[in-house]
C-alpha cells in the first residue's frame, strides 16, 4: 500500500489478522467476544423451510418495507417457474414465523445455467430506493441495479476483474438507514470464482452515490498505528479484512443497530459430503465496532448441528429492537431456511 512505510502501519495490520489461535485446526481465528458470550439456535424442528430446490438467498430491506432475495439453481416458491434458474429474484414479506414468498418475474434480471455456468446472485442492498444486485459467475463479479424493486434491471458494463469472485454488500436497516457513514462496503473471498476457498476475506467501499462507477471503489489496503483503515484505487494493493487460512468462503455481514455491532456470518466449507456445505458444514460468527474490524469470534463450529447451506446472512428487518433476537436466513438443505438465534450478553 501506497502509505507502508507508516511507522507502525504493519504492526496495525497485524493486529487485525493475528492472534495466539491463528495457527489452530479446530478453534475460532479470532479471540472470543467480549461482549457477546456466545448464542442459541433455535431447535431444528422450529426452522422455517420454504422454496424447496432452492439455494443462494442474499437479502435486503427496501424502502417499501419488504425483503428482496435472489435464489440460484431452482424455481423459486410456490407457485414455482416453468423453468430452473441460476438466479431468480423474490420477495418476502411478513415477519417469521409468518413468512411469504413471491417470485419477481424479470427478463432482465433473471438467467439460467447450472452451477458454476450460470450467473447468481452474491449480494443485494437497497439504497435510495434502488436494489443493487452482485452477481457472481459474471466473469468474475458484475453489479446490476433495479429502481423499480426488481422487475427490471440495468447490468454495469464492467466486472470486478481481480479477485473479489463471490462479493456479498454489508447491510444496514431499511434502505440504508441507520449507516454510520456515506460509503457502501463490499467483502468477498480473495479469490476469483465463488468455488474457490480462500484463506482471506477483502473489502472494498465506494461512496453510495457512486455505485454504478468503477473508478469510484477502493479497496483496503492495510490499517494505520491507530487501526485507521488504508484504502486505495487498487486492488493489487488489497490487504486482508479476515483471515482463516483454507477456510474462507461465502458470507453475509449486516450491521445489528441494537447491539451496536456488526455481525459477519460465514460458511466455514468443512463438508464431509459430496453435496457441501448445504448439508453439512461449519458456521462462523464474527462481531466488530468497525466494517473492517478487529474481529471477536460470538460462535464457531466446524460442524453446525444442520446444514448451513452454502452462505448465510442476518435480515436487519428481522432484528429486535434490542438486537438480541435475529433470524438466520441460509440455504440449508437447499430450501429458504430461516432460524431463530439468540445472541447472549
Amino acid at each position: 500500500a501506497d502509505t507502508a512505510h507508516h511507522e507502525g502501519f504493519w504492526l496495525a495490520a497485524e493486529k487485525h489478522l493475528f492472534n495466539p489461535v491463528m495457527d489452530a485446526i479446530i478453534e475460532a481465528p479470532y479471540p472470543v467476544s467480549k461482549t457477546l458470550s456466545g448464542c442459541d439456535f433455535a431447535p431444528e424442528s422450529e426452522v422455517i423451510r420454504l422454496a424447496e430446490g432452492s439455494d443462494n438467498w442474499p437479502m435486503t430491506w427496501a424502502d417499501d418495507d419488504n425483503l428482496y432475495t435472489a435464489y440460484g439453481d431452482g424455481w423459486g416458491f410456490k407457485p414455482y417457474t416453468e423453468i430452473k434458474l441460476s438466479l431468480g429474484l423474490s420477495k418476502i414479506e411478513g415477519l417469521p414465523p409468518n413468512v411469504k414468498g413471491t417470485n419477481l418475474r424479470s427478463n432482465s434480471g433473471e438467467r439460467v445455467g447450472q452451477g458454476k455456468y450460470g450467473v447468481k446472485a452474491s449480494g443485494l442492498l437497497s439504497v435510495s430506493n434502488t436494489l443493487y444486485m452482485l452477481a457472481r459467475n459474471a466473469g468474475h463479479a458484475q453489479l446490476a441495479w433495479s429502481s423499480d424493486h426488481g422487475l427490471s434491471w440495468e447490468w454495469a458494463d464492467w466486472t470486478f476483474d481481480e479477485s473479489f469472485g463471490c462479493p456479498t454488500f454489508l447491510n444496514y436497516g431499511k434502505d440504508y438507514s441507520g449507516a454510520l457513514d456515506t460509503f457502501v462496503y463490499i467483502y468477498s473471498t480473495d479469490a476469483s470464482t465463488a468455488y474457490d476457498i480462500a484463506d482471506q476475506m477483502v473489502m472494498a467501499r465506494v461512496p453510495k452515490s457512486k455505485l454504478k462507477l468503477q473508478n469510484a471503489y477502493e479497496f483496503l489496503s492495510g490499517f494505520e498505528a491507530d487501526d485507521s483503515p488504508v484504502w486505495s484505487d487498487n486492488v493489487r494493493h488489497r490487504y486482508p479484512v479476515f483471515s482463516n487460512p483454507g477456510k474462507c468462503y461465502r458470507s453475509g455481514i449486516t450491521y445489528n443497530q441494537g447491539l451496536d455491532k456488526f455481525l459477519w456470518c460465514q460458511i466455514i466449507p468443512l463438508a464431509t459430503e459430496s453435496k457441501g456445505p448445504r448439508f453439512v458444514g461449519g458456521l462462523g460468527i464474527f462481531e466488530s465496532d468497525n466494517p473492517w474490524g478487529p474481529w471477536h469470534t460470538v460462535y464457531y463450529t466446524r460442524r453446525w448441528d444442520i446444514g448451513p447451506g452454502e452462505t448465510m446472512n442476518i435480515p436487519s428487518k428481522w432484528i429486535s429492537k434490542d438486537g438480541k433476537t435475529a433470524h438466520l436466513v441460509f440455504s440449508g438443505d437447499d430450501f429458504f431456511s430461516v432460524r431463530q438465534v439468540q445472541f447472549l450478553k
